[in-house]
């Protein structure tokens, strides 16, 4: 079985904001797959599914995020989940633009206090994570009070397009490996940027 656990803080005044981000793809996940995540365990709501050939267990922890390692250990430890084989992360990242992903297999947090409980709570950095885009337009107006703060009407459309594509990039990594990801999304993630500059 894989887990994948879309990282964010519970709670509707949260629901819509950048640092939930991790949360949205998780359930932009469940709704292609056609499941709800609603079934609370683990301090984490959960939902069962398939991407190809894999049983996969989506999970959002409601343990708000600094806490997040609390819920995915325990995850882990009931499905018998291999953290550095079967585990995916998906959170936000402040330093890269919105509309941009990057995949990659294994590394510190970076700063990000949802990884950072993750990895204390399984003791390894061998961990599979997403980080999604969510930096403004205009670095000034970053900080705590940006990521918690609802997305803007002017940037649903390109969170609609991000989520897109990090549910094809958690496809593509299930089905054809982490490493076809990071060729894949990164690099078309570069292009991108290269074209609007």
């Amino acid at each position: 079985m894989k887990l994948i656990v879309g990282l964010g803080n519970p709670g509707i005044e949260y629901q819509f904001t950048p640092h939930n981000i991790g949360f949205l793809a998780v359930d932009r996940i469940a709704e292609q797959c056609g499941v709800t995540i609603d079934n609370r365990h683990c301090k984490a709501l959960t939902a069962r599914t398939r991407i190809g050939n894999e049983e996969i267990l989506l999970a959002k922890p409601e343990t708000f995020m600094n806490l997040s390692g609390m819920s995915v250990l325990e995850l882990a430890r009931k499905y018998e989940v291999e953290p550095q084989r079967d585990l995916i992360v998906i959170y936000d990242e402040l330093d890269l633009p919105l509309g941009m992903i990057r995949v990659r297999a294994r590394g510190s947090s970076a700063g990000h206090n949802g990884m950072q409980s993750i990895i204390n709570a399984l003791q390894t950095e061998e961990i599979a994570r997403m980080r999604i885009g969510i930096a403004p337009d205009d670095p000034r107006k970053g900080g705590a009070k940006y990521v918690l703060a609802p997305f803007r009407k002017s940037q649903l459309v390109a969170v609609d397009e991000t989520l897109h594509l990090a549910a094809q990039a958690v496809n593509v990594t299930v089905n054809e490996g982490i490493a076809v990801a990071m060729n894949r999304f990164n690099r078309k993630n570069s292009e991108s940027k290269e074209s609007t500059e």
